[in-house]
């Protein structure tokens, strides 16, 4: 879904760096200039979404550019669903609504108060996945289904995103990868994702081969109601069919949610040397490093500049590359790759992951 309002451009005030904060009480410094955006002319967006080698498509995106409902910031969202389209069918439209009225029409954004738009939007993902929880037991409809989220609101200098799942947000400053996001994984050694292992444990739920309750392997997203409102209908029905035994479930205290919608929240102001945000799915990433991703648009943006067939090469390359998911491709182009011919050399990128964002 791709929508196209009004162009603004903001103009925004010289800063000595680039901060970008996440939900942790500490901020990150990160060595990116930040000088007036406007002088380069508006972003362009392109878009691409690929089935891959699954029998379904269940990723979608929206796209709302300069929307007048956010105060002229655009929208930008990738949906990855699982078990069933039904969760990201009925978040599509809804997850706007619900960000836009928290937002107060984007006026939060507008005021730069940061820890309102945090709470604002932890906000409308709770009430969205409450209401898609409803939906779901209502209907009957796709009942284990579930979708991550990941949202850009990007205006002016300033991009702010709201993230439950395992797509990414990636910056190319001066062609190094920016790592903005993190995802939410119950395995491997990261911060986040030992957070996230511990957050599952502390709820009464239980990890087994990276996955929560050895079924499912992203640990925030949307729906999922096996491991939110019917747990103990979940865990009754292991019984039944042999997968634990009761006295194994009757040591369980339910404490929460062991998935949960509440999103983290990441702001970072873009300097002169940022070049284009990347958000894709984890169908690019698995298969993608950050600096790979980031080497393959840039070079396509200096030959070509053309960032809609740039979407659509990054979403192929991640075919040719043998990815077993749905990919879905977003990219923002702040028009400050000057065209070449041909591509650039490999050493002059650096290759670095510069980790630029604070999480819990």
């Amino acid at each position: 879904m791709v929508q196209s309002r009004r162009k603004i451009v903001k103009n925004s005030k010289p800063r000595d760096s680039v901060r970008v904060t996440g939900v942790a009480a500490r901020t990150l410094q990160v060595d990116l200039l930040v000088s007036d955006t406007s002088a380069e002319g508006s972003i362009k967006w392109g878009h691409a979404r690929v089935q891959g080698p699954r029998t379904e498509m269940e990723d979608d995106i929206v796209l709302r550019v300069d929307d007048e409902g956010l105060n002229g910031f655009t929208y930008a969202a990738v949906f990855d669903g699982h078990a069933g389209f039904s969760s990201v069918k009925f978040l599509k439209d809804r997850l706007y609504k619900k960000c836009a009225a928290a937002l107060q029409d984007g006026m939060l954004l507008e005021s730069k108060d940061l820890d309102a738009t945090r709470e604002a939007l932890g906000k409308a993902f709770l009430e969205a996945d409450m209401q898609l929880l409803s939906w779901i037991e209502e209907t009957g409809e796709d009942v284990e289904s579930g979708s991550t989220a990941t949202v850009m609101f990007v205006g002016g200098d300033r991009l702010i995103v709201s993230h439950i799942g395992d797509s990414s947000v990636v910056i190319s400053h001066s062609g190094k990868a920016v790592q903005i996001t993190s995802p939410h994984r119950p395995y491997g050694n990261s911060k986040v994702s030992l957070n996230e292992i511990r957050r599952v444990k502390e709820a009464g739920g239980w990890v087994n081969n990276g996955r929560i309750c050895g079924e499912i392997s992203v640990s925030r997203a949307f729906g999922d109601m096996r491991f939110k409102t019917k747990k103990k209908e979940m865990l009754d029905e292991g019984v039944q069919v042999g997968r634990w035994t009761q006295k194994f479930v009757s040591k369980i205290k339910l404490n929460g949610d062991w998935v949960t919608a509440s999103p983290d929240i990441y702001h970072a102001q873009l300097g002169p040397d940022a070049e284009f945000i990347l958000l894709a799915s984890d169908g690019l990433w698995d298969c993608m490093s950050s600096v790979d991703a980031v080497r393959f648009v840039r070079n396509q943006l200096r030959q070509h500049g053309d960032v809609q067939s740039a979407c659509e090469a990054l979403a192929n390359a991640a075919l040719n590359r043998n990815t077993q998911d749905n990919v879905s491709v977003v990219i923002a182009d702040l028009r400050r790759i000057q065209q070449q011919e041909g591509p650039e050399e490999e050493q002059n990128l650096g290759g670095e992951i510069l980790q630029a964002a604070a999480t819990v």
